[in-house]
């Protein structure tokens, strides 16, 4: 019997091909959520938005709607990097995330802290590099409050390209790798 998961993110869920100029998308079998919904035991809502930050207000409002109307099996929520690239500090993205967090209904959740930025097109300040390094333990922390799940894909090894912010193929390839392994003991 198949689970269904409501994977909550920005273009890192939705599968954001950097090298197009319209939007475009790797293949399904090249995005860490197609990958893991060909799988039988997972059936993935790919709820990923290019550009999306973590919701407030009406945002929160729209995707509690779809949450419910969808009554997956679990949630997995992987966003903060357009809060980051916005601006916003690392406290200040796991503070709006802990408000997102606590209006969520009551699902097995896993919190995913994204791979730490690296230098390239998108980040050219060394200070963003470290505000998205010091996500992951904020996320961390959070998570052990809110009794959830945490995953730090840090720690993946996940090949970004050219812009330091975005999975390559290969990296959507590992991110479905650690996910398929992870996820059976979480859902």
């Amino acid at each position: 019997m198949s689970r269904t998961l409501f994977c909550l993110g920005d273009s890192n869920t939705y599968g954001y091909d950097p090298r197009s100029f319209f939007g475009d998308r790797y293949d399904r079998e090249n995005r860490w959520t197609g990958i893991l919904d060909a799988l039988p035991e997972w059936n993935i809502i790919n709820a990923g938005v290019n550009g999306r930050s973590i919701p407030a207000g009406y945002q929160s409002a729209m995707l509690l709607r779809q949450i419910a109307d969808r009554r997956p099996d679990g949630l997995v929520i992987m966003l903060g990097s357009n809060d980051l690239l916005s601006g916003a500090t690392a406290e200040e993205a796991a503070e709006t995330m802990a408000q997102f967090l606590s209006q969520l209904p009551q699902l097995p959740t896993l919190l995913i802290a994204l791979p730490a930025m690296a230098a390239g097109a998108w980040v050219t300040e060394e200070s963003l590099v470290a505000e998205s390094a010091a996500l992951p333990a904020l996320y961390r922390q959070l998570a052990a409050e809110l009794h959830i799940h945490f995953a730090d894909a840090t720690a993946w090894n996940i090949a970004l390209t050219y812009d330091g912010v975005h999975f390559t193929e290969d990296g959507h390839r590992t991110f479905a790798r650690h996910m398929a392994a992870l996820l059976p003991s979480l859902f």
